[in-house]
């Protein structure tokens, strides 16, 4: 189940677009870059990688949440059919001209 909830997130989740924190994000990645040592650097880039991954589990969990939710929404909708409600209708008609 979960694989298809992945690939359901996969197909319909767009990423938001923000150049401007894209921008600053990359002069951060410079400025550390120049700044940092190479030890300091390789712990940052696995604390970042870390938030990464736990951001696309939370997203994967909010969509299958989400998902859930609008299946159990539409599960408890009654279907609506105009021939029912018609048929309904004729039969209340001939129970009163019975009365």
């Amino acid at each position: 189940m979960n694989d298809y909830m992945k690939a359901l997130h996969q197909r319909f989740f767009r990423e938001p677009e923000f150049p401007g924190l894209q921008q600053e994000l990359e002069e951060t990645e410079q400025i550390l870059q120049e700044k940092l040592p190479c030890q300091d650097r390789r712990w940052l880039l696995r604390l970042a990688d870390l938030e990464i991954e736990l951001r696309e589990e939370v997203s994967l969990a909010a969509f299958t949440a989400g998902l859930q939710l609008g299946l159990g929404i539409a599960g408890e909708l009654v279907p609506y059919s105009f021939e029912d409600e018609e048929e309904g209708h004729a039969r209340q008609k001939m129970k009163k001209e019975a009365e």
